[in-house]
């Protein structure tokens, strides 16, 4: 039954609007699905986050012009259905391979995720990645791994610690050294007392300095006084007075 222009133009309408949002499609076709496949079919795909649609080629082609699924609706040829979403892409295609593994009337055609096209191979290969959230905690754990091993080592470093210093205690390991260190503290304690004593004790005089030797001026003057000097003829003694005659 040919369809009238305002119905295709409604059907466009109503499946632009739903591929706005869209950013990955999952493209398939089958040779026949009955009313429960069909059924069954979009309740999956809705577990997933996604729609599923039958489509008429040539109005999926206009209905995804300006959407980031367009490149996967354009030129298809033959019966086509198509799985969208705007969620995880990963489990659109879990969900739709599983299906597609039990009901071998359906096969795939392409894809399209954040406006790169895929082949089948790699729509199977979506397929077996792990989720979205599983992903995220896998990152996040090799992120704070790290962190979470250096403090493991400081608190095993602090507990072994410790455990030495307590093991010590207990064996009187201690005990030999207690007296070293009291007699060290002792030494210490009498040492202000000598520095004291030092301190207080009177200081002898220094014993005064013989007297200072005569300048080198006098001693010669002295000298030349007291010394004859060389080739003088020494004063002839005054003659004793003669006493008168009697």
């Amino acid at each position: 039954m040919a369809l009238t222009r305002a119905t295709k133009k409604k059907k466009v309408q109503v499946l632009a609007k739903e591929l706005e949002t869209s950013t990955t499609a999952i493209i398939g076709t089958f040779a026949k699905m009955t009313v429960s496949q069909d059924f069954e079919l979009r309740k999956v795909i809705r577990g997933a986050g996604g729609k599923f649609r039958v489509l008429k080629n040539k109005l999926a082609a206009k209905a995804s012009q300006g959407t980031k699924v367009e490149q996967a609706l354009k030129g298809l040829k033959g019966v086509s259905a198509a799985a969208f979403t705007s969620g995880d892409p990963v489990e659109l295609a879990k969900v739709f391979s599983k299906w597609v593994g039990e009901n071998a009337e359906f096969t795939f055609k392409l894809g399209i995720v954040d406006g790169k096209l895929i082949n089948v191979e790699e729509v199977k290969a979506l397929a077996s990645m792990p989720p979205k959230e599983e992903i995220y905690a896998k990152l996040l754990f090799l992120i704070n791994a790290p962190a979470q091993r250096l403090v493991t080592v400081l608190n095993a470093a602090g507990r072994d610690v410790a455990v030495v210093i307590n093991q010590a205690i207990i064996g009187e390991k201690f005990a030999g050294a207690a007296a070293p260190a009291a007699k060290a503290s002792e030494s210490v304690a009498e040492a202000p007392a000598v520095v004291e004593s030092v301190a207080a004790a009177p200081v002898e005089a220094v014993p005064a300095v013989a007297e200072a030797a005569p300048e080198p001026e006098k001693q010669a003057e002295a000298a030349a006084t007291e010394a004859p000097v060389e080739g003088a003829v020494a004063p002839e003694a005054a003659p004793a007075s003669e006493e008168p005659a009697s």
